[in-house]
């Protein structure tokens, strides 16, 4: 079927684009073991993309037994290609201490990497860095504008940040109409820390109208969500809503889950 389309679009086929066309068929069709022997080709021949695949299945042990040396080794050369995914994912091997312990000012190198080159969860990751690493200064512009660029392309956790930069007027005025607004982008994309401070926003009336059912609301759906700030407001708001507002909350959030598990 591939050198019928190249044919009739009057190109020769690739070879090393047809291999790795028919490389991600096969794992998207879940035989591994068909796709890592196409990578594998590919890899050998410096292909970037699959040696970012490979060391990704190391990373994860997908397909290969877990070996974090050789990862490391088969990211290094998609990375040193200049390759976004790969210089991310050698990002979160030093953040996350895969060679032994957390590296964060090496991970925050290949963050910047690929953020630089528009990889929007490296951009998160690098605004985080910014602000919340304990490895260097804090740095609340830096970790906005890398935030607002995340934000751009959908990531929902730098839209929460933005909002809480905005709230806590980190290295802007504090605005709180801001704060939730992004806190609003954040909640309405799932993400449970943005859904946490808008309910507490509504709770407290800041940047938003006060409203108790819809800040539980929000809080429930961000308790199950698994969020850290969720049990810090939890139970404060709902001792003060009435039991009306309780039953309204918890059904609007009951909703709003089984409707993202459909999803």
């Amino acid at each position: 079927m591939l050198r019928e389309l190249f044919a009739k679009v009057g190109k020769k086929p690739d070879r090393r684009a047809a291999t790795m066309a028919e490389a991600d068929a096969a794992a998207l069709a879940g035989n591994l073991d068909q796709a890592l022997h196409l990578w594998s080709d590919c890899a050998h021949d410096g292909e970037a993309a699959a040696q970012f695949e490979i060391g990704r299945c190391f990373l994860d042990g997908r397909g290969v037994d877990r070996n974090s040396g050789l990862a490391r080794q088969w990211l290094m050369l998609a990375a040193k290609q200049n390759y976004a995914a790969a210089q991310r994912l050698l990002g979160d091997f030093h953040f996350n201490g895969e060679g032994g312990k957390p590296e964060r000012a090496i991970a925050e190198e290949w963050y910047a990497r690929a953020a630089e080159q528009g990889d929007a969860q490296a951009q998160d990751m690098l605004s985080w860095i910014f602000i919340e690493s304990d490895h260097r200064l804090p740095d609340p512009v830096a970790a906005r504008l890398w935030a607002e660029k995340a934000a751009e392309q959908g990531i929902a956790s730098s839209m929460t940040r933005l909002g809480l930069l905005h709230h806590n007027a980190l290295g802007v005025e504090r605005d709180a109409q801001t704060a939730a607004k992004w806190w609003q982008k954040a909640a309405h994309l799932g993400d449970p820390d943005g859904q946490a401070m808008l309910g507490a926003a509504y709770h407290l009336g800041t940047g938003v109208e006060r409203n108790c059912a819809t800040a539980l609301e929000w809080l429930t759906r961000a308790k199950a969500g698994g969020s850290r700030f969720a049990d810090k407001y939890y139970g404060a708001v709902r001792d003060t809503c009435t039991a009306a507002e309780v039953l309204v909350a918890e059904s609007r959030a009951r909703q709003a889950l089984a409707d993202e598990k459909r999803r």
